[in-house]
C-alpha cells in the first residue's frame, strides 16, 4: 500500500500521497451537488487526505466559500493550497492574469475571508504573469509569508527556468503541473530541475480530466468541451489509448482510473497526484489506487503500451500563455 507521507520540497509540509482537487465542485465540469461536495471533502479528510487544492477564481470564489463551509472545525487536520491571479468577468470570461504584489495582497485578503481562515498553507500564482518578472511576483508572496498570512510558496505551470529564478528569491515547495501516463512532457526539462532544487510536484490531470476514466463533456458549463482532447477527431483516436489502458487494468483486476493514478504514485515519490473527485464514490475508487503495486517491468510495459494523447491539453490560446510549454 502506497500510504507513506510525502514531503513537499525541502522546506514544505508532509502530505498524504493523494491530494483532493476541488475545482470540479464549482461547476467547471457542469453542475455539482454542494452537499455531496462537502460530504466528499469530509470523507477525504477522514481517509487521511490532508491537502485540499483550490483556486480563488474557481466559480468566481464559490469554491473557496464551499471549502470554507466544509472545513469548519477541521482546520487543524488539513492544509490549503490556493492558486490566484486569474482574472474573470461576470459572464465567466477569462481576462488574463495579475500577480503584482498589490494584486497579490488583494486576492489573498478575499481568499482568507471566503475560506474563513487566518493563513494559507501554500499560495501560488496560477500562471506566469506575462507583464511581470517572476521575482516581483514571488517578492509579493514573500511579504505575505513574513506577515504570517502564508506559510509556503508554490508555483503552477511554470518552466524550469522560471522555477529556478523563483527559487533564487525564496524556496519553492512544489510545482503544480499537469502530469499523467498520457501527458509526460514535463519529464524532459522541468522534472530534472525540480529534483536538483528539491521541489516537489503536485500533479493534476492525472486522469486527463476524466478522459482516462471514460468520462465525457456533459454539455453547457463543462469546460472540457473546449479542450482539444475531447474534440471529435481526437476523441475517436483517444479511444484506442483508453482501450489499451483498460486492457492493462483488467489484467490487474482494477479500473483504468486506478491504474492511471497508481502509475503516477509509483512513478516518483516526489509527485503527489491531485485527484478531482466530486463524489464520495469517485473518491473511494481513487483511494483504492493506493493498494496497487506496480513492478518496474509493469511500469515499463504501461509506458511503452499507452501512447500520448491525441490533441493538446488546452486550446491554442491557453497553450500560448503556459510558461511550462515554452
Amino acid at each position: 500500500m502506497t500510504t507513506g507521507m510525502r514531503k513537499l520540497g525541502k522546506t514544505g509540509p508532509e502530505v498524504f500521497p493523494i491530494a483532493l482537487g476541488c475545482m470540479g465542485m464549482s461547476g467547471m465540469y457542469g453542475p455539482a451537488d454542494e452537499q455531496e461536495s462537502i460530504a466528499t471533502i469530509h470523507a477525504a479528510l477522514d481517509a487521511g487526505i490532508n491537502l485540499l487544492d483550490t483556486g480563488d477564481f474557481y466559480g468566481m470564489g464559490h469554491n473557496e466559500m464551499l471549502i470554507g463551509r466544509a472545513i469548519q472545525g477541521r482546520r487543524d487536520k488539513m492544509l490549503l493550497s490556493v492558486k490566484y491571479g486569474g482574472l474573470r468577468g461576470p459572464d465567466g470570461t477569462w481576462n488574463g492574469y495579475d500577480t503584482r504584489p498589490v494584486a497579490t495582497r488583494n486576492f489573498l485578503a478575499y481568499t482568507l475571508t471566503r475560506l474563513g481562515v487566518d493563513h494559507i498553507d501554500i499560495y501560488r500564482p496560477a500562471r506566469l504573469d506575462p507583464g511581470l518578472p517572476i521575482e516581483e511576483t514571488v517578492g509579493g508572496i514573500v511579504k505575505m509569508i513574513d506577515a504570517g498570512y502564508v506559510r509556503h510558496l508554490g508555483l503552477s505551470e511554470m518552466s524550469a527556468e522560471t522555477v529556478r529564478r523563483a527559487y533564487a528569491v525564496h524556496p519553492v515547495t512544489d510545482l503544480q503541473i499537469e502530469y499523467a501516463v498520457i501527458t509526460r512532457s514535463a519529464e524532459e526539462k522541468i522534472f530534472p530541475t525540480l529534483r536538483e532544487l528539491g521541489v516537489a510536484v503536485t500533479a493534476y490531470g492525472v486522469l486527463s480530466r476524466g478522459l482516462l476514466s471514460g468520462s465525457r463533456p456533459t454539455g453547457k458549463g463543462d469546460i472540457r468541451g473546449y479542450f482539444p482532447r475531447f474534440a471529435e477527431g481526437n476523441a475517436a483516436q483517444n479511444q484506442s489509448v483508453i482501450g489499451t489502458l483498460n486492457k492493462l487494468a483488467v489484467e490487474k483486476n482494477i479500473s483504468a482510473a486506478q491504474l492511471a493514478i497508481a502509475w503516477v504514485l509509483n512513478k516518483d515519490k516526489n509527485v503527489v497526484p491531485v485527484i478531482g473527485a466530486r463524489t464520495r464514490k469517485q473518491l473511494a475508487e481513487s483511494l483504492k489506487a493506493l493498494d496497487v503495486q506496480l513492478s518496474a517491468e509493469e511500469m515499463d510495459r504501461i509506458e511503452k503500451s499507452v501512447p500520448a494523447a491525441a490533441g493538446a491539453r488546452y486550446d491554442e490560446r491557453q497553450m500560448k500563455v503556459l510558461d511550462s510549454e515554452r
